[in-house]
């Protein structure tokens, strides 16, 4: 059976027999399974921390974990946007044989939903004996939706069900296990009584000290720095008036701000205070050694002068060629920083290639779960160890939207990128990361045979999806 008939056919019956199977796997030891905590930003920039360069934002904390781990130099999102990364991040898949392949509006809240019989990384280990949560941002299912967090592996949930609702930070009501939690004194407006990402990071802090004596996986998927420009005076002030910032009038999408690059800059930096608390409570708690401490974005920094932002201005994609939506480098390449268990590192960094779909089997065999049979991903257990493994992975990316439809294969140090599949592809692009890591220089009509390969691993990568068309002779049909 070829791969993309084994992705068609993947049944909720298969995925019955999957969780049996994890629930009834003999343990590697007797040894209570590892703690997982799995920390995502949304939309920070690879070069946004100061232990990736960063020299106007300050990120003590993670700076830190960074000293404590293993920073990877060469990590990619599962998608240059949000709900996509999401899924390939969830399941193990990439985006050319994932379930949800672009942001997917449904009204009057929520995104297109992860169907029941995909198999999440959540439902694996809550199969293997783990309590299982999620605080944060979700995007993957309406409330009440098949995709929603409960019905897809987790014990608990708080936070937003629809990343368009977490485009403001005073929201009117938030969700907490299917129900809706109304937040009084928030009008949605640039301030209010509540803020959302403080509410989270105190939900997050609360599971951990209540499932400190069982094994437990905390996923985080933190709503900062997504615009909009909104942060409480207390961090805001860190800030203010310390570069030349003209007020951002709003006409660029989202709420205005007097001040925006303070607000930025305070945003990271509160995003950086409340990972730091979350670290803090592991340790005090006992459990440094038994918990893999995870930290990563879900793509790059948003595309300069959206919403106020100024990704020129803070170096946010760290010298890379594009931002939030491209398959370049900009828009895919994500700091990932991993603490604590099976972790022999200490403020080393590893060039290891790897992506979102390689966490799925990490978190697999380093609990001892069974791995389900169709991941696109690898383990990094080796990598985590300090092992240079030199995993050398073909790597594969597309997006229908943006550009009119992206693909992209990273394999070794070489990069190919197609843009306007949708209008039958532009030219085929080719760059050497390890010469050219900025993506300054085409070198597809000097080595027109590796192009060649290359476009051909796109074609075998890629499945036809029904709801997301990359070409042209495929008909989108709305679900």
């Amino acid at each position: 059976m070829g791969r993309a008939e084994q992705l068609r056919h993947f049944s909720s019956g298969i995925v019955a027999v999957l969780l049996a199977a994890c629930a009834t796997q003999t343990p590697r030891s007797a040894q209570r399974p590892p703690n997982i905590v799995l920390i995502v930003a949304d939309d920070l920039g690879w070069g946004e921390l100061g232990c990736y360069g960063q020299r106007r934002i300050r990120t003590p904390h993670l700076d830190q974990l960074a000293s404590e781990g293993l920073r990877f130099t060469q990590f990619y999102a599962g998608a240059p946007v949000c709900a996509p990364s999401r899924c390939t991040l969830l399941t193990g898949k990439h985006n050319g044989h994932g379930a949800v392949r672009d942001n997917a509006e449904v009204q009057p809240e929520g995104q297109m939903a992860l169907p029941a019989d995909e198999v999440t990384f959540a439902e694996v280990l809550r199969a293997r004996g783990y309590r299982t949560g999620a605080f944060g941002k979700w995007g993957l299912g309406a409330p009440g939706s098949e995709g929603a967090p409960n019905a897809q592996g987790f014990d608990e949930f708080f936070g937003y069900l629809c990343q368009r609702e977490a485009h403001n930070f005073y929201p009117d009501h938030l969700w907490r296990n299917g129900e809706r939690v109304e937040l009084e004194g928030n009008t949605r407006g640039l301030s209010g009584a509540s803020y959302s990402h403080d509410l989270i990071a105190d939900a997050a802090l609360d599971f951990l000290r209540a499932n400190a004596e069982r094994p437990f996986l905390l996923y985080v998927p933190f709503t900062i720095p997504h615009l909009a420009l909104q942060v409480p005076e207390d961090s805001l002030d860190d800030y203010r008036g310390l570069w030349d910032d003209p007020p951002y009038d709003g006409k660029k999408g989202y709420l205005p701000h007097p001040t925006p690059r303070a607000a930025y800059a305070a945003m990271v930096t509160r995003l950086d205070r409340d990972v730091g608390r979350l670290v803090a409570l592991v340790d005090e708690l006992g459990l440094r050694d038994d918990t893999l401490i995870l930290f990563t974005s879900d793509n790059g920094p948003t595309y300069d002068r959206l919403g106020g932002s100024d990704s020129e201005f803070f170096a946010s994609a760290g010298g890379l060629r594009g931002f939030k939506g491209s398959v370049y480098e900009g828009g895919l390449r994500v700091p990932l920083i991993a603490r604590g268990f099976g972790v022999a590192s200490r403020g080393d960094v590893s060039d290891e290639v790897g992506a979102f779909w390689d966490l799925f089997p990490t978190m697999c065999e380093l609990s001892g779960a069974a791995l389900p049979a169709v991941l696109d991903g690898r383990s990094l257990k080796s990598v985590l160890r300090g092992e240079f493994v030199g995993l050398a992975p073909t790597l594969y990316w597309e997006l229908p939207s943006y550009a009119g439809g992206q693909q992209a294969v990273r394999h070794g140090d070489w990069k190919a990128v197609r843009r306007e599949t949708k209008k039958g592809g532009a030219p085929l692009e080719l760059y050497d990361l390890a010469r050219d890591p900025g993506e300054t220089r085409d070198l597809a009509g000097e080595r027109p045979e590796l192009a060649a390969e290359l476009a051909r691993v796109m074609e075998r990568e890629h499945t036809p999806h029904p709801r997301f068309a990359l070409f042209p002779s495929e008909a989108a049909k709305r679900q």
